[in-house]
């Protein structure tokens, strides 16, 4: 692309960043999307890679493949490590980038409170690394349980404790219990998988707590009928390699997960704008910076507030905004300098909890049970990037309903606590 041309910087390929790229593709100006992956990943789905459900390349396609035909942008596997707003110049590892426009879309890390010693024994779930990490985790804590004689160390093995009432919670804690009870019957000889506890652990009142009261209750429901153990009103105070503690009590768990917070990427930081208790930038109406009308911040990274409530970070939020910002920006292109506020459309919610079981809120309708997964399953298909990985994800999902069983069981590579007993 000519150099003469206005050069968008878009920072993150995720949900906000790359539907800002594609809602660009017809405009004249150089694009360059920076994200420190090669591939998008579709988040939503990440915790079925982290139990075996889903092989990795079914949630996920290369950013490259998927803007092969967008002549306007180049890719770059790199990572922004400053942001000079002044010069309006971006620091990567490798290279500085000029900018006219900046779209941020770094999205989000793990938050664990102040207690940042915890993630090694109680991982997160944000990227397919740390799905990976997980699947080894879980995975190899039922392999230990059947060299350990010892019932108590045994048990301590078949004991997992999901941190986080919120969706991710809600689905690990829902699938896990499935694993055990049906997808692992009959396959080891001294450790029995049925006995396996799995505990999730919420320190608010509810699970699921975006949702109506009803359904929460509903979804604690499904969850008990499948084993789980739902613990509410009460926060963890302690994690090691042998346990975790629930105020004074202690239980025997060596597979702990994290899903009880999220913080905004530390690129915010660099931004120098005002920013909410989870270090996210609040921005104007327009998604734009403060003081800066050439930057934007999208997704997990901004803090919108819409009629006295802010807007979810959620897949959804990302990609409205994302469009938004390529709507006004192809709009500034052509000179026109209207104000054009960001409104969010609220297109439902859904969480599932375990096979046939799910909860579902669109406006005032509110669902649950076997017609609810089947909307969530639906959903999940038709927001999947690419016709192939819809294709496997279907036929995948097809056979683990008929069969229960979950075909990425391949325990990879190596490190963490488990490999080390």
């Amino acid at each position: 692309m000519p150099d003469a041309l206005p050069h968008i910087v878009i920072l993150g390929g995720g949900f906000g960043g790359l539907t800002a790229t594609r809602s660009l593709a017809s405009i004249a100006a150089r694009i360059t999307l920076v994200d420190r992956h090669n591939h998008h990943l579709f988040q939503p789905l990440l915790y079925q890679v982290a139990t075996a459900g889903l092989s990795a390349p079914s949630i996920a396609a290369p950013l490259r493949q998927i803007l092969r035909h967008q002549r306007n942008v180049t890719v770059l596997m790199d990572e922004a490590i400053g942001i000079d707003l002044a010069q309006r110049q971006v620091q990567l590892h490798r290279e500085r980038l000029d900018y006219d426009w900046l779209i941020v879309a770094t999205g989000a890390t793990h938050a664990y409170f102040g207690h940042d010693d915890w993630a090694a024994n109680a991982p997160g779930l944000k990227s397919l690394d740390d799905a990976l990490a997980i699947r080894r985790r879980v995975l190899t804590a039922f392999e230990r349980a059947e060299q350990e004689d010892d019932p108590v160390r045994r048990q301590a093995w078949l004991n997992f404790v999901v941190v986080g009432g919120g969706a991710t919670g809600v689905e690990l804690a829902g699938t896990l219990a499935e694993i055990a009870r049906h997808t692992l019957s009959g396959e080891f000889r001294r450790a029995q998988p049925r006995t396996a506890n799995i505990l999730l652990v919420e320190a608010g009142p509810r699970v699921l707590a975006a949702f109506d009261p009803e359904l929460s209750a509903k979804a604690q429901r499904q969850l008990e009928q499948l084993g789980v153990q739902v613990r509410l009103g009460q926060a963890v105070t302690a994690v090691d390699n042998e346990s975790v503690a629930l105020g004074g009590q202690r239980i025997a768990a060596r597979t702990v997960l994290w899903a009880a917070g999220v913080a905004a990427s530390p690129l915010g930081r660099m931004l120098d704008a005002p920013l909410d208790r989870a270090g996210r930038v609040q921005v104007q109406a327009d998604l734009s910076l403060p003081g800066h009308p050439e930057v934007f911040v999208l997704g997990d990274l901004a803090s919108v507030q819409q009629d006295g409530r802010p807007v979810p970070g959620v897949a959804p939020a990302a990609k409205q905004m994302g469009l938004h910002v390529g709507r006004l920006l192809a709009a500034r292109l052509r000179g026109d300098t209207r104000a054009m506020p960001f409104r969010y459309r609220d297109a439902g919610s859904l969480a599932t909890i375990g096979r046939m079981a799910a909860v579902a809120q669109f406006g005032k309708l509110r669902l649950s049970g076997l017609l609810a997964w089947w909307i969530w399953l639906g959903a999940h298909i038709w927001f999947l990037i690419g016709f192939r990985n819809r294709l496997v994800v279907m036929l995948d999902w097809a056979m683990a309903y008929w069969t229960q069983e979950r075909h990425a069981r391949i325990i990879t590579g190596t490190g963490g606590r488990a490999d080390q007993e």
